[in-house]
């Protein structure tokens, strides 16, 4: 295609990227689904000389299920920062080893990049160890495996049944390496995430107990009770309500209190309602601000005060916050909790309960890049909590991709197509030869760059391309309706695609097969124009595994314009014409077995031809998707 004949096709199209209503209903649509049920109380004393604490947790499993539980296992995630843990026999065998957890050892010019992990000290190193664990008040049978605790009970939970186990645990926090420990790379005290024995999630596939070894995590959802004792200097902040405010200050107190702190040590008292995780960090350099965002939930802000050259990016952040928080608020549906805090620390950006812990040091437009994709993951992972060890491109690529189409509004990008990005790196990922399937369990990828192309780019082209084929005000009627059924649960690939079904009237369980389970490729070419009896014939071909309805979009030579539609036989179903502006003739479906597929315009003066015109179809060549007459 001519490099003209492209600017023209592409300036035909506009994507609209208008959030709508929400849907009324909120009826789940698996009638059968439960979900076990965990409360948590704890309390953590720290040393923020020897950086390490000791904790005593009490659990209350509820067994939701129908199944007898003679068994339960916990994460103990700190475990994986020891020399000879999993994780770091992963960095020394993974052919492109996450940069932020290795070190060069060698020379620029002969580079010898190794684990960082691998070359911790005693007491650098991360671990937590059980020192006693009851059941019902009676001691139960433990063993630590790695970053497992294995748990055989006394007496096994009937399905209904609650227990009650009491633990007393010390651990010590690692050099910060990867999302959690002390004294990151921008001076932060202590991010602690993925820091307390954790009850690992038992569902309808049984349990999940899988080691730490470099992904994200899956939850039991719960109550959290949480009394940290540390350091008076240090200000906290995190997942939950503060109970206390007035006792601890720093910025949580009341207008017009005076708090007085007796004492080396304070004791901030948190509570997390409905929640799959805890998280705080702490630091005495914080700068506490506050900010209120959309329904009056409080956005705080807690960022290094002693860098002046980051000062002004962290403040204008915050009205951006607030308009990001009311764009998700539109688009997916309302945050439920009253807090969210944004906190300079960990490695880059991970979100966590009613939270997020990012890098600070950034351009402005970087600081907010990350703000964005992050909150965004309060709705898809803190609110929808899918399995991210099982389907990791649910939660990255739809976080992706409502992120982009926050910061496309926000930051006044005028991106016609937002989500350019996700398909130059699928395409990349398919140049490479690297593909695996989007089913592949996110630690058994052979290298991180096909995991992240695959959970981030390919995952985000999974909702913009459903857009594509369903229509784009059904795409988001259907991520509004996702909210309304399946908030606070765990919902499955197969949970989203019967959501997207219901809402367009579309058969879509191809779509979900060949683009998470396969590594099939779309790839549609316009084959043959020829000019018969003063009409035009045209030829097309499916050349890749996977199928497609197709746009066809008709420039004839005196300017007008107008599209074809080709449906696709197995989706039973048509959109709405997506180019109000323009003629929509909708022709015969296409059945998959075919490989060719041939129609007639009833004109002669057909000057281009293009497959697509709006590119969210992800055709991996597209260089036979045009005609163009000589």
């Amino acid at each position: 295609m001519k490099h003209a004949l492209l600017i023209f096709i592409f300036a035909a199209f506009v994507y609209s990227c208008a959030a709508q209503d929400a849907a009324k209903s909120s009826k789940n649509s698996n009638p059968g689904y439960w979900q076990q049920h965990v409360d948590y109380k704890m309390e953590i004393d720290m040393d923020v000389e020897s950086h390490q604490y000791n904790g005593k947790q009490e659990l209350i499993y509820t067994n939701n299920s129908p199944d007898v539980l003679s068994k339960v296992y916990y994460h103990l995630y700190f475990n994986a920062f020891q020399p000879g843990s999993e994780m770091d026999a992963r960095l020394q065998s993974i052919p492109d080893p996450d940069g932020r957890m290795t070190t060069n050892t060698g020379t620029k010019e002969n580079p010898n990049r190794v684990s960082r992990i691998s070359l911790l000290k005693p007491n650098e190193i991360g671990y937590i160890k059980v020192s006693k664990l009851t059941q019902n008040g009676k001691p139960v049978l433990h063993k630590t495996v790695g970053t497992i605790l294995e748990v055989t009970l006394n007496d096994p939970i009937q399905p209904g049944q609650k227990a009650t186990f009491n633990m007393e645990f010390d651990a010590q926090i690692p050099l910060q390496i990867r999302r959690s420990g002390r004294d990151n790379r921008e001076g932060i005290a202590y991010s602690m995430t993925q820091w307390f024995p954790k009850l690992a999630e038992y569902d309808f596939e049984g349990w999940h107990a899988h080691p730490y070894i470099a992904r994200e995590f899956h939850g039991v959802w719960g109550n959290f009770d949480v009394k940290l004792k540390i350091d008076k200097d240090y200000i906290v902040g995190g997942t939950g309500y503060l109970q206390n405010p007035n006792d601890v200050g720093h910025g949580y107190e009341d207008s017009g209190v005076k708090v007085k702190i007796k004492g080396k040590k304070i004791t901030w008292h948190f509570i997390a309602p409905n929640v799959h995780d805890f998280t705080w960090a702490a630091d005495p350099n914080y700068k506490h601000d506050i900010a209120v965002g959309p329904s009056g939930v409080k956005l705080h802000f807690l960022y290094r005060k002693d860098k002046p050259e980051i000062q002004e990016n962290w403040k204008n952040l915050q009205s951006k916050s607030v308009e990001l928080m009311d764009f998700f608020n539109k688009a997916i549906g309302p945050y439920p909790w009253k807090q969210y805090s944004i906190i300079q620390g960990g490695d880059g950006g991970m979100e966590y309960a009613m939270c997020t812990l990012i890098t600070g040091e950034r351009k402005f437009g970087s600081l907010v890049g990350v703000t964005a994709h992050e909150m965004a993951h309060a709705w898809f992972q803190h609110l929808l909590a899918t399995n991210e060890s099982k389907h990791e491109w649910m939660d990255e690529g739809m976080t992706s991709f409502i992120s982009d189409m926050a910061m496309n509004q926000v930051m006044d990008q005028k991106k016609d197509n937002p989500f350019e990005g996700a398909y130059r790196g699928y395409q990349y990922l398919i140049s490479t030869g690297k593909e695996q399937p989007q089913s592949t369990h996110a630690d058994r990828y052979h290298e991180n760059m096909p995991y992240g192309v695959s959970a981030y780019s390919k995952g985000e082209i999974f909702l913009a391309q459903l857009g594509y084929i369903i229509g784009q005000e059904n795409l988001m009627k259907t991520l509004n309706e996702y909210y309304n059924q399946w908030k606070f649960k765990h919902p499955t690939p197969n949970d989203f695609k019967r959501v997207a079904e219901k809402v367009s009237g579309f058969e879509l369980d191809w779509y979900l097969t060949d683009w998470t389970l396969t590594t099939n490729t779309i790839d549609y070419s316009i084959n043959e124009v020829t000019i018969e009896n003063n009409q035009t014939k045209v030829t097309l071909e499916r050349k890749g595994a996977m199928p497609m309805p197709l746009d066809v979009f008709v420039v004839y030579e005196d300017g007008t314009q107008e599209t074809y539609y080709i449906p696709l036989r197995m989706a039973r179903a048509q959109k709405s014409n997506p180019y109000e502006n323009l003629k929509r003739t909708v022709i015969d479906d296409w059945a998959w077995a075919y490989p060719t597929y041939e129609f007639t315009i009833p004109k002669n003066n057909v000057k281009a031809i293009v497959i697509d015109p709006s590119n969210l179809m992800a055709d991996v060549d597209k260089t036979n998707n045009a005609y163009e007459k000589n």
